[in-house]
């Protein structure tokens, strides 16, 4: 049966998952989920309320007191998740079906995210999971001090749009790891996955009510989160607008403590002592293009030594131009269309804009009006830093080229904006490699040669985000520690 076939037969039920099982929203409000790919409605979803959130974090605060998962040893926890992982990779295809038709993610890549981004997710926080290990101080003959780490109790956490299912465990797999309840908010316009992961959970074994699933809109559901004072830490992915919304509300609150990753406008500096080109050009597209550049990650400023700059740009923009939007549910299509036809009428603001600054359009995608939320790629060279398209996140296929003279110049550039999530430069001069990886400032920094990308580490090492980018790790045993808090006791006696 082919993908538009199985499309036909999804049944929607977007309300929220609470104490193991759907219950109706107490908000009367419904908004559209729109599929992006046709503009047509799928199905209704609630606005979400306050009165949700309530319900939601007093479950969940109950599961967590009573101990029923914050109380399991550490190996059980453990199992459990690995179970879920292997139960998400069976149900992969209704997975990566939801968040192909809410987001609009093609379909080849909505089957990675479901049966081995998020699956790993989960089996790296299980594996972690007992390592949480505490400090002793030097003993002496009466006293015994040590940290230990606990949960934290409940987590909020809110998820984007743009890798629905994989966002959803970013957030819960470290969190539940580490004995906590959580309540996850997804976005509005890619909600169902999310939904789906609640129940998979609680056939892996995880107890009703310790993760809970609440849709609606960021001003209710989301608001209603960060002003609860019964959840314990509350975890953002989204804007920097909307992350430093969330910082308010959250201090207006109970001070609660808060991980934001947000915003990114990264940089892959180019030097010309690199050899390959072909290499390099088919990195920056691939960084720039992928998930037609819905990534806060995405490399969406090529920096580019002047010796090599405009040969470089022609490999870009020729491998660039093979990218055309397709069906997101044929399993050909490598490039979708956006995930709202807000984010595409956002796109086209900044292309227009660029245009109007005087910035050169060496490569300008066709941006659709109706009938699908389509945006081919678009590659801007002549670009300076006082034009929004270099400073500001777009979002979107587009690129923003720029050159340099010298290794100072390529650094301002780099750091030339309020992101600092990630960066990349490619050098074969190691002193100049280590230079960068200091002067840079993002949390995660790439240096490379012209080899192929190794396969990195994973999910073993984490990273916090740096200025308008955020703060906090999610990623390997720094994620677990930072959704627990750590504890000291001091033990006297003869």
């Amino acid at each position: 049966m082919s993908w538009s076939q199985l499309a036909t037969d999804v049944r929607w039920n977007v309300e929220p998952f609470i104490a193991g099982r759907y219950q109706r929203s107490a908000s009367v409000e419904r908004v559209p989920n729109i599929n992006p790919a046709t503009e047509l409605p799928l199905c209704d979803i609630p606005a979400g309320s306050a009165a949700d959130v309530d319900s939601a974090v007093r479950v969940a605060r109950q599961r967590f007191e009573d101990g029923c998962w914050s109380g399991l040893p550490v190996a059980r926890r453990a199992e459990i998740l690995l179970k879920f992982a292997d139960l998400l990779v069976q149900r992969q295809r209704k997975i990566a079906l939801l968040d192909t038709l809410e987001m609009g993610k093609p379909i080849q890549a909505a089957l990675i995210d479901a049966a081995s981004i998020a699956p790993m997710l989960l089996r790296s926080a299980a594996g972690f999971a007992d390592k949480l290990l505490g400090e002793c101080a030097p003993l002496d003959g009466r006293t015994l001090s040590f940290n230990v780490y606990e949960p934290h109790g409940v987590v909020g956490a809110i998820t984007p749009w743009n890798f629905p299912s994989a966002n959803a465990v970013i957030k819960l797999a470290p969190a539940l790891a580490a004995g906590n309840t959580v309540v996850l908010k997804p976005s509005e316009l890619s909600p169902s996955s999310a939904l789906l992961l609640a129940e998979i959970a609680i056939e892996a074994g995880v107890p009703e009510g310790v993760f809970n699933v609440v849709p609606g809109l960021g001003s209710t559901v989301g608001a209603a989160l960060a002003l609860h004072p019964d959840v314990n830490l509350l975890s953002f992915t989204g804007s920097t607008a909307t992350g430093r919304k969330i910082m308010e509300l959250c201090g207006r609150s109970n001070g609660k403590p808060l991980m934001l990753e947000c915003g990114g406008k990264s940089p892959q500096i180019v030097f010309d002592d690199v050899e390959h080109l072909d290499m390099v050009a088919d990195a920056v597209v691939q960084s720039v293009l992928w998930n037609q550049g819905q990534v806060c990650s995405a490399h969406t400023r090529l920096i580019a030594h002047e010796r090599i700059k405009d040969k470089l740009l022609d490999k870009v923009v020729e491998r660039a131009s093979r990218y055309r939007p397709g069906d997101p549910l044929s399993e050909k299509t490598n490039f979708g269309p956006l995930a709202s036809p807000a984010q595409r009428d956002r796109v086209k603001r900044f292309v227009d804009q660029g245009l109007q600054a005087g910035a050169r359009a060496v490569l300008r995608g066709a941006i659709s009006t109706s009938g699908g939320c389509y945006v081919a790629p678009t590659v801007f060279d002549r670009v300076d830093m006082t034009m929004p398209l270099a400073r500001e996140e777009i979002f979107g296929p587009v690129l923003c080229v720029q050159s340099f003279a010298t290794e100072e110049e390529a650094i301002a550039l780099g750091n030339g904006t309020e992101y600092g999530l990630v960066a990349t430069a490619w050098t074969r001069d190691m002193g100049r490699a280590k230079r960068l990886a200091h002067s840079l400032r993002a949390g995660s920094i790439s240096i490379r040669t012209s080899a192929e990308e190794g396969p990195g580490s994973g999910c073993m090492l984490s990273y916090s985000p740096q200025k308008a980018s955020g703060f906090g790790c999610e990623f390997g045993i720094k994620g677990l520690q930072a959704y627990s808090t750590l504890k000291l006791v001091n033990w006297h006696g003869a």
